[in-house]
């Protein structure tokens, strides 16, 4: 099946549309001039004003502080006023929101970092969890663990007793029998079966 070749991007002409044609397209248009006013406003800290009448005869405005404002400054041909009512009550809007946002941007940057830090907790409770796996309640175990502690708590035994006999061997002792110069570590509790 052979694929429909697209019109691609054209340039539409700019020509009187058809009547039936007009209340739908200058809808469309309308919002898109709209909204490209508001970014130049945002953008360049211009004042703007647009009236626009529809084909049927409907005024559409926009303005930016106040449409009969900026047109009267636009008849007056007059330099900006001193700040008035209007002006202070905009003004003191625009620094009432940047201190929430700042505000705002703030306790965001705190909410992020008590996230961190609490991923940083989870983690090292995990990884005490995983190094110190032989203090956790015996029911809690795997299957193979208890055999793990069993044979891990031999070999501490085994080192212990090693242990003790080195520092046995070292401290010197009372002069004894020839024939028995070796000291019978179960004499002094070591390698009994006490443990297990």
């Amino acid at each position: 099946m052979a694929k429909k070749p697209s019109m691609g991007r054209q340039k539409i002409k700019i020509a009187k549309i058809k009547k039936n044609h007009l209340q739908v397209t200058f809808s469309k248009r309308r919002s898109g001039l709209f909204k490209k006013a508001s970014e130049l406003c945002t953008l360049c800290g211009v004042e703007i004003a647009i009236v626009v009448f529809s084909p049927a005869g409907k005024v559409f405005s926009f303005g930016r502080r106040n449409v009969e404002y900026i047109v009267d400054r636009f008849f007056t041909r007059n330099p900006r006023p001193n700040y008035n009512a209007f002006q202070l009550v905009e003004t003191h809007q625009s620094a009432s929101i940047r201190e929430l946002n700042l505000q705002l941007t703030q306790l965001l940057n705190e909410l992020e970092d008590e996230k961190k830090r609490g991923e940083s907790l989870d983690f090292m409770r995990k990884d005490s969890q995983k190094r110190f796996w032989w203090e956790a309640p015996i029911e809690m175990l795997d299957l193979n663990e208890p055999e793990q502690l069993r044979d891990c708590m031999v070999e501490l035994k085994k080192k212990v007793g090693n242990q003790t006999n080195s520092l046995l061997l070292e401290i010197k002792p009372p002069r004894m029998n020839t024939a028995s110069s070796t000291i019978d570590i179960h004499t002094f509790g070591g390698y009994g079966n006490g443990f297990f």
